[in-house]
């Protein structure tokens, strides 16, 4: 038995040695073994978020405006909304406050007739959500949900009522996403930095501005020009009316459509300056609440936070810029 086994340890030794040096010699005649890869990266960045995560995100933000309109608390709305969409609804509660209940805020419904997500994988993100119609019946909203990193949550950064016959443009499925372009983008009739102080120069200057044949005639603008028009003949006997439009640039996001052009948001500043030069002006309730005065007797200033969505197309085409969506809302007053 001994014997035999020292047998059977010798082949086997010797057919190990043989092993050996034909790994060896295949080392030195052959190519090195490949390294493994690193995982690839997709060419198209993915869509900032699933359907049903900005589903889930629309429910979230539909709680916490539950709760902060039930209690017209500001404070309970600090999680899941910011920027203008806060100042804008924080004015509303003074205002729902001032006329005991008489001016509620502005009705926000959540749920989604269409989904616009961005195509990235970089922060801050936009998408935008165009509102099935609300309960009042006024037009659908578009909401403009942004996340500043990846560790902050979605919040309701502004919102704008949808003109009236509006088309959307079309754009890519949500589970895809829609490519983001820069403020100074070219490709289109105008960069969406550009159709954001062009039509601001619309609005100040009317026909006479040289950017007005660029741009559709809309609801917002006339809108506008009506509201300054009613403060001229409410207090020319008293006084006089100035208005200033400032476009906030750093607030621009510009998304492709699939016909080359792009949907812009973006927000301006309007500042309504009433001079009062003889007498006084008395204060509705809502801007006593607002300003802490009943009355002024050398001027009222009116701040607004002004949310705009356009559809710019693509350069060489023959239509013109289109305000899809506006909201032209009140956040302070002031005056002596």
């Amino acid at each position: 038995m001994s014997r035999i086994a020292s047998t059977r340890s010798s082949r086997g030794r010797a057919r190990a040695a043989c092993t050996a040096a034909l790994l060896a010699l295949v080392a030195a005649c052959g190519a090195p073994l490949p390294a493994p890869a690193p995982e690839a990266v997709p060419a198209v960045p993915p869509a900032a978020t699933t359907v049903a995560q900005s589903q889930r995100v629309l429910g979230d933000l539909a709680t916490v405006l539950a709760a902060g309109d039930a209690a017209l608390d500001p404070a309970a709305l600090a999680t899941r909304v910011a920027g203008p969409a806060l100042a804008i609804r924080t004015a509303e509660y003074v205002r729902a406050n001032a006329t005991a209940g008489a001016k509620p805020p502005t009705a926000l419904p959540t749920g989604d007739q269409a989904l616009i997500v961005p195509e990235t994988a970089q922060w801050p993100r936009t998408q935008l959500v165009v509102t099935e119609q609300p309960d009042d019946l006024q037009a659908p909203r578009i909401l403009v949900m942004r996340q500043e990193s990846a560790r902050d949550q979605y919040h309701l950064w502004g919102w704008a009522r949808l003109g009236q016959g509006v088309q959307m443009p079309l754009t890519a499925d949500p589970s895809s996403g829609s490519p983001e372009l820069a403020a100074d983008a070219g490709g289109l009739m105008l960069t969406p930095a550009d159709a954001l102080t062009q039509y601001a120069d619309v609005l100040a200057s009317g026909d006479a501005s040289a950017s007005a044949p660029l741009f559709a005639a809309d609801f917002f603008r006339t809108g506008i020009e009506t509201a300054r028009q009613t403060y001229s003949s409410a207090v020319e006997s008293v006084g006089t009316v100035a208005e200033t439009y400032t476009p906030q640039l750093d607030t621009v996001v510009a998304m492709a459509t699939v016909d080359g052009g792009a949907i812009v948001v973006g927000q301006l500043t309007t500042v309504t300056t009433l001079t009062v030069s003889q007498g006084s002006l008395t204060l509705d309730p809502t801007d006593a609440a607002l300003s802490g005065k009943s009355s002024v007797t050398k001027n009222l200033t009116y701040t607004w936070a002004d949310v705009l969505v356009f559809y710019v197309p693509p350069e060489g085409a023959e239509a013109q810029v289109q305000v899809l969506a506006g909201e032209h809302a009140r956040v302070s007053v002031s005056g002596e």
